[in-house]
């Protein structure tokens, strides 16, 4: 089943600005399943909001969580994939501003008022996620982008990047810039693969397994996972488990034990090892900060 995509202007699924329209900021929003829920990158910034549901977010080699609040502002040609985890059709999901990748830079040739916005779309790149810009501030700031139009649009997006810029509490979210190339057959591999691990994750998963769902042998499928992710294969595969695992530390009082299991690690000593590579903490250590975090007691385990 799938759900239309909500323009203001079309219904058709759009992931980018082509040279053709003649708009240079897009508003679109939409729910849950819907075509423009997959892998995939674009030519112009975006900037995206979550009003609805939790799942797992992937942007360039970042593995993580959302969830209502959730507000992301991600660069030109940084693959993006937001996948709830639920059964039920969540009709609004997703508020969404792309805009042209040069729209301010070339801007602030002329007026280097602007200038103080271009380090946020330089972190960009990386993907930025804002901790505290307030969800009802955030919606409020799209939806007035969306029922404006004209140069009256571009100013309510360049006030809501001045706001962004000034924002102290972010985390940039890739490691890497990545900055794919891929085409869409490439595209679709991906997503599969990706929709895969993030369904199975708890199941034992194989590189054979992989390569055979997309058509690929084992050496080439590495080769192109690798490029197109930021991560290789068995890295990828443990930063979803990881990102599950912090899941249940936080918000359960599975024992660790039980955790390790149940997000796909074969032995206590292997999910340690990969849960410090990837957090620098302990599993135990990240529960005991997140309760702290969280104002609540300290769990044994």
């Amino acid at each position: 089943m799938s759900l239309a995509v909500r323009s203001g202007t079309s219904t058709t699924p759009e992931f980018e600005l082509t040279d053709g329209t003649d708009r240079s900021v897009h508003y679109l929003e939409h729910g849950f399943p819907c075509p423009l829920v997959r892998w995939h990158y674009h030519d112009d910034y975006e900037l995206h909001l979550i009003v609805a549901s939790t799942g797992k977010v992937f942007i360039g080699d970042h593995v993580g969580r959302f969830g209502p609040g959730h507000l992301v502002l991600t660069g030109p040609r940084l693959p993006h994939n937001w996948i709830s985890q639920t059964e039920e059709v969540v009709e609004l999901r997703d508020l969404v501003v792309q805009f042209r990748m040069n729209l301010v830079s070339s801007m602030a040739k002329y007026a280097p008022e602007l200038s103080a916005i271009l380090p946020l779309l330089e972190r960009a790149r990386h993907g930025i996620e804002f901790m505290s810009f307030g969800t009802e501030h955030a919606e409020q700031a799209l939806r007035g982008i969306r029922d404006s139009s004209g140069a009256l649009r571009i100013s309510r997006l360049l006030e809501l990047l001045h706001a962004l810029a000034a924002e102290q509490e972010y985390v940039l979210l890739s490691t890497l810039a990545i900055r794919s190339r891929a085409d869409q057959a490439s595209q679709d591999k991906i997503q599969k693969v990706t929709q895969y691990i993030s369904e199975n994750f708890s199941n034992e998963i194989t590189l054979n397994d992989m390569s055979t769902l997309v058509g690929m042998n084992d050496s080439a499928f590495s080769r192109f996972f690798a490029k197109a992710t930021g991560n290789s294969f068995i890295r990828f595969v443990n930063r979803v488990r990881i990102s599950k695992a912090c899941e249940l530390l936080s918000e359960t009082k599975m024992p660790i034990t039980n955790i390790c299991y149940e997000t796909g690690f074969n032995n206590v000593a292997n999910f340690n090892r990969r849960f410090r590579e990837l957090k620098d903490i302990t599993p135990r250590e990240y529960r005991q900060q997140s309760r702290l975090r969280h104002g609540a007691r300290t769990l044994g385990d």
